[in-house]
C-alpha cells in the first residue's frame, strides 16, 4: 500500500499553509482513483479552515489542462493533485500548466518539486522500488507465495519544496515551511 491517496489531505494542509491567507484552492482529481468519499473528506477539512475548495474530476489525459484553467477561472489560489497515475505520468502537462497560471501547486511525488513543481510530498518514487519493492521481489524469486508476503506500508515521506519553481510563479514561500522541508531546491 503506498498512502498515496491518503496522504492526500496532508498535502492540502501544506498547501494551505504554502498559501498564507488563500480563500480558494482547487483540487485536481481522477475519477478512476478518487473516491467521493476521500472528496468529501477534503472538502470537509478546507472547509474546517476556512478555506473554500472546488474539486475539478477528470478522467482522460485530453481533459487535464482544461480543468486547470477551469480551476485558475474558479478564483483557486492553489491547486492540490490529488494522488493518481494518470496525473502523475501526465505530469509535465500539468506542471507547464501550472507555471503558465502562475499558480502554486502541491504533488503527490517529492520528485515532482525535483522537476520543477512547487511542492511535493509523499514517499519518494526510488524508495518504493528500490527498497520495498525490490524486497519483495526477491522473496518471491526465492519461492515465497504472494499470499504469504508481509504487507508493508512506507514509513518515510518527504517534503520538497521548489524555490526555484517558487520564483517563476512570484510566490514566496512561507520560511516555516521551508525550514520544516525535508530538501530544498534553490
Amino acid at each position: 500500500m503506498l498512502l498515496a491517496s491518503e496522504l492526500d489531505g496532508k498535502r492540502q494542509e501544506i498547501l494551505i499553509e504554502a498559501v498564507p491567507g488563500v480563500r480558494r484552492i482547487a483540487a485536481l482529481a481522477d475519477t478512476n482513483t478518487t473516491t467521493p468519499s476521500r472528496l468529501t473528506e477534503l472538502e470537509d477539512a478546507v472547509r474546517a479552515r476556512g478555506v473554500g475548495l472546488s474539486i475539478h474530476r477528470i478522467a482522460r489525459r485530453e481533459e487535464i489542462a482544461n480543468a486547470i484553467d477551469t480551476a485558475k477561472a474558479a478564483d483557486a489560489g492553489a491547486l492540490n493533485v490529488l494522488a493518481s497515475a494518470l496525473l502523475f505520468n501526465n505530469r509535465t502537462i500539468i506542471l507547464d500548466r501550472v507555471a503558465t497560471l502562475r499558480l502554486p501547486a502541491v504533488y503527490q511525488w517529492p520528485e515532482m518539486a525535483e522537476q520543477g513543481g512547487l511542492i511535493g510530498y509523499g514517499l519518494l518514487i526510488v524508495q518504493l522500488y528500490r527498497d520495498i519493492m525490490s524486497r519483495q521481489l526477491a522473496k518471491l524469486l526465492r519461492g515465497i507465495k504472494p499470499t504469504d508476503l508481509p504487507v508493508e506500508q512506507p514509513t518515510r515521506f518527504e517534503l520538497v519544496i521548489n524555490l526555484k519553481a517558487a520564483k517563476v510563479i512570484g510566490h514566496e514561500v512561507p520560511a516555516g515551511l521551508v525550514l520544516r522541508a525535508d530538501k530544498v531546491i534553490e
